[in-house]
């Protein structure tokens, strides 16, 4: 008789604290993650620590409690859900400036930060009129799933967001402004940007999106659509379930590919499919065929790169 294999564990984590010999915590973390099986991405910067991993539930708390060891990490902010399939093809842990790049001097989480709103509060907040709600994430990322009534910076990355805010809230009108996102920490350096701007009412989604469709249920739910998430699932919806969202296997953007599954996928999407000219067509096909080759030999490929 087969046993089903058990779920892997996916953690996605954040800490901001101050890491004053960060450089020095790399290869035992590298280390750590490679002996207990773990992979995902790990980056280390003076600001603190950030990351998605995945493993068995014995590797992941080993290096979870290899992190909560960290200098000021003791309270460290995880949120863990579960896939069928390893979602990372390798572990890396990487020194970075920032763990979320914003590229503003002088932004600390750690002094200014805007009130944190537990999911079961947050339908109530942002149904009142005098909140203006703003999804922190990126174009492709509301494209597929937000929050009814949320205003869209309409931003490629992150860094691009303080511009937006700079241009769009103004603070002659001081408004209560709500923010969201994945997981919490783009939220954690929006709002204290927002609280250096002059908005003194300003809140966050505690625990991201990903806390709120885990705790929410649907019938009470103002979330809409897929949330997009960074790894090989590409998309989950209520209760952490994978969604039918998969990347193009040329532009690596996603779209509603019909399959439950999701996951990365080995066609092109409906745009590129149409536009694409045969060399890239070529090329992607060529990636994925390397892909399927390295998983049937039992090897870790490092997949499609996104963009």
């Amino acid at each position: 008789m087969q046993h089903p294999k058990p779920d892997i564990v996916v953690a996605a984590l954040y800490k901001f604290t101050t890491l004053q010999r960060f450089e020095a915590l790399r290869e035992p973390l590298q280390r750590t993650c490679d002996g207990a099986g773990v992979m995902g991405t790990l980056l280390l910067a003076h600001e603190g620590i950030n990351g998605t991993i995945a493993g068995s539930r014995t590797g992941i708390d080993r290096v979870l409690g290899h992190i909560r060891a960290l200098p000021g990490c003791s309270e460290l902010e995880w949120k863990e859900s579960t896939a069928t399939g390893m979602p990372f093809k390798r572990m890396k842990v990487r020194l970075k400036r920032e763990i979320v790049t914003m590229g503003v001097e002088g932004i600390d989480p750690n002094s200014t930060v805007g009130t944190y709103v537990a999911p079961d509060d947050w339908n109530e907040l942002i149904s009142r009129p005098d909140v203006v709600v703003v999804d922190t994430r990126n174009d492709y990322e509301f494209a597929i799933g937000s929050f009814e009534g949320a205003v869209n910076p309409k931003t490629k990355s992150f860094r691009e967001f303080p511009g937006w805010a700079r241009q769009n809230l103004k603070r002659d009108n001081r408004p209560k402004v709500a923010m969201f996102c994945t997981g919490g920490i783009r939220c954690e350096k929006a709002t204290a940007l927002l609280k250096e701007m002059g908005f003194d009412d300003v809140y966050h989604l505690k625990g991201g999106i990903l806390k709120y469709l885990e705790e929410t249920l649907a019938e009470n739910s103002m979330w809409q659509g897929e949330c997009f998430v960074f790894d090989e699932r590409v998309s989950v919806g209520h209760g952490l379930r994978p969604g039918p969202y998969q990347l193009c296997s040329i532009c690596r953007t996603p779209f509603h590919s019909g399959d439950a599954a999701g996951g990365y996928a080995s066609h092109p999407c409906p745009d590129c499919e149409e536009r694409a000219d045969a060399a890239k067509k070529k090329a992607a096909g060529e990636r994925q065929r390397q892909i399927d080759l390295a998983e049937r030999r039992g090897q870790a490929h490092i997949g499609p790169k996104r963009g």
